[in-house]
């Protein structure tokens, strides 16, 4: 995989839908209360690119 996950902390509202999407890749952190990168590549490219779709607050992108 060439490109990665990365979430903007700044915007996300930690509402968990990335890792109700992808949960071997995306997880709540308890502390921060944000979603985090767990291991990106435990999932398929689409169903990250699918977290990204569904993001409500437009906060993860691919990094290459």
């Amino acid at each position: 995989m060439a490109r990665k996950p990365v979430i903007d902390e700044e915007a996300c509202t930690g509402c968990g839908t990335c890792a109700a999407i992808a949960e071997d890749c995306f997880a709540l952190n308890e502390e921060t209360e944000k979603a985090q990168v767990t291991d990106p590549t435990a999932c398929s490219e689409d169903d990250i690119q699918e977290a990204i779709d569904t993001c409500p607050e437009e906060a993860i992108s691919w990094q290459d």
